[in-house]
């Protein structure tokens, strides 16, 4: 057991002016290319969709999703969401903001808290790690949930680990506990009860494995549940009050029924996040693998007895453990583990020696230039392998040279990384991590820029665009559009308004229970689309020839790989 001495003030490793060129270099790449893709199938549609909704009607306390009644998730994202459309605009770029603006503050959280704990390099190191870290800074840049509950929960986190130092008079302990409790409350109308588990559980383990008993008496319960409380529960009553029925679907479905079974057709074995974690650290993989018996054993214990070093392994340890004993697994679930993880790497970076670094990121070096190397032989093949009738290998070919340009520069970062901790001193370790970080964070954005080559298959828009200029104008407001036999989340963002829905339920069949009459079977649809005037649909390809052998009449407007779009008339 070691005793944490007082960390330093200010950093030894670079100027403060060196300090801010970094951060403008990570905040403009971080935003640089919000913009500058197409929405996907599923999550950012879906999510873009009911804020746009939630923002058209004003109605800010039953969230919609094609105009059907959806209740999945709360709804801090759904608010943030619509206030920014309501203030700049529908956009992609606004539908991405909040959900780039958490991931980025999450780095700004982990930074300001490791410098508290563990000094100014410390802290700089951890917001380095943790934005240059694939799964943190690729989720940011996606709209799903994930990264704005990781953020809250990052934020519940740091402000946990800030009240349990030990020379803080107790009015500063009490108030940031205060903003622990006001940020599970945030996380929590995110995405619900896991917002009380993981930092629940996570106290627990960390009491129970350490013997270390001091954090329940600091956790200031008395102001900290009313508030709580007082933060979270108006909206729960409020939707039960206005849909009676939703406590039981929200708490027993989407809560328990998922956690323990299969019923969200989301299984996976026990190993399922293995890969992905090994994914969502890169390139720190291997710092994290030399250090980790050392962040353990040689972690710093306060004079109070805590130690924040174990209680950030013990959280990333259960967020991993917990997930991977769910029914119901995703890629994304895991990700409230890479702040605590960063938080410790940003310490274990500071004492790594630089020389020792070089040979820890020799692998990637080599890697991503061998990758580079062998890029025009084997990525042709790969997509020749992979392509299929629904996804054309042209679209891995329009993929391809963005992905080149992604390992040049992870490869640039990997080299000029050895080369700077070869240096063996104080700012060329800084400078070091520097190109680690802003090599992976540059790449990766690369990468996601070219990822719109997918759009022509996994968005509605550029087939809707096709089916307009057919048309001859953009599509009359006052005729429906129907999506049948299937649903693209993007097509009701991109056309403004819902699309009524024919043979199909999956997600959407709760809203249908309750709205029967805003979706369609088949031989009713065929009756209301022989007898308008105009009309227009959005149907698999195999879905259109089968309707059309039953002559209902059609005029195709557009198709791409999978989806036809065509019109009544």
């Amino acid at each position: 057991m070691s005793v944490s001495p007082a960390p330093p003030a200010t950093s030894s490793a670079l100027s403060r002016r060196a300090w801010s060129a970094i951060a403008a270099i990570v905040a403009v790449a971080w935003f640089a290319g919000l913009d500058a893709r197409r929405l996907q199938h599923a999550d950012e549609g879906r999510y873009a969709e009911i804020a746009r909704e939630m923002a058209v009607s004003g109605d800010w306390v039953t969230p919609r999703l094609n105009d059907l009644k959806y209740f999945e998730k709360p709804p801090l994202q759904y608010w943030l969401g619509a206030a920014t459309f309501d203030a700049l605009g529908v956009d992609e770029w606004t539908a991405r903001l909040p959900v780039a603006l958490a991931g980025l503050l999450a780095v700004v959280a982990v930074g300001f808290t490791g410098a508290r704990l563990a000094g100014a390099d410390a802290g700089a190191f951890a917001a380095l790690v943790l934005a240059g870290s694939v799964w943190h800074s690729g989720l940011a840049h996606l709209l799903t949930l994930d990264s704005a509950l990781s953020f809250l929960l990052t934020l519940a986190l740091c402000a946990f680990l800030l009240a349990q130092r030990p020379a803080l008079s107790p009015s500063a302990q009490r108030n940031w506990m205060l903003v622990a409790y006001a940020a599970a409350a945030g996380a929590t109308l995110t995405k619900g009860l896991v917002a009380l588990v993981i930092p629940g559980a996570a106290l627990v383990l960390y009491s129970a494995v350490t013997r270390d008993t001091g954090p329940w008496r600091r956790l200031h319960a008395l102001p900290g549940v009313p508030l709580y409380l007082a933060l979270t529960a108006p909206w729960f009553f409020a939707v039960e009050h206005a849909n009676p029925g939703f406590a039981r679907f929200f708490f027993v479905r989407e809560h328990f029924e998922r956690f323990l079974t299969e019923s969200h057709n989301r299984g996976g074995e026990w190993w399922y996040f293995v890969p992905w974690f090994v994914l969502g650290i890169m390139p720190w993989l291997l710092v994290w693998a030399w250090t980790l018996p050392r962040s353990w054993r040689a972690a710093p214990v306060a004079a109070n007895g805590f130690s924040w070093e174990r209680f950030c392994v013990v959280w990333a340890a259960f967020v991993f453990a917990f997930f991977s004993a769910s029914g119901s697994k995703l890629p994304s679930y895991i990700l409230p583990m890479f702040p605590a993880l960063a938080l410790v790497l940003g310490f274990e970076l500071t004492r790594l020696p630089a020389r020792t670094l070089a040979w820890i990121a020799l692998p990637l070096a080599v890697g991503a230039t061998a990758f580079l190397a062998l890029y025009p032989f084997a990525y042709a093949s790969l997509a020749a392998a992979l392509a299929s009738e629904d996804t054309p290998v042209a679209i891995y070919a329009a993929f391809g040279p963005w992905f080149a340009t992604a390992l040049a520069a992870w490869g640039a970062g990997g080299i000029a990384a050895v080369a700077l901790f070869r240096r063996d001193t104080p700012p060329g370790k800084a400078w070091g991590i520097a190109a680690l970080s802003l090599s992976m964070l540059i790449g990766l954005q690369v990468a996601l820029v070219g990822h719109d080559a997918w759009a022509r298959v996994r968005s509605a828009q550029p087939i809707l665009a096709d089916a307009e200029r057919a048309n001859g104008q953009r599509l009359d407001p006052s005729f429906p559009v129907y999506q049948v036999a299937a649903y693209d989340q993007t097509l009701p963002f991109y056309l403004g308004r819902p699309t009524p829905l024919v043979e199909y339920r999956d997600e959407m069949g709760p809203g249908l229970d309750l709205e029967p009459h805003k979706g369609y079977h088949e031989a009713a649809w065929i009756e209301a689309w022989n007898a308008a005037p105009q009309a227009y649909a959005l149907m698999g390809r195999g879905t259109a020839a089968g309707l059309a052998a039953k002559g209902v009449p059609m005029r195709e407007l557009a198709r791409d790989p999978r989806r036809v779009f065509v019109a009544r008339r």
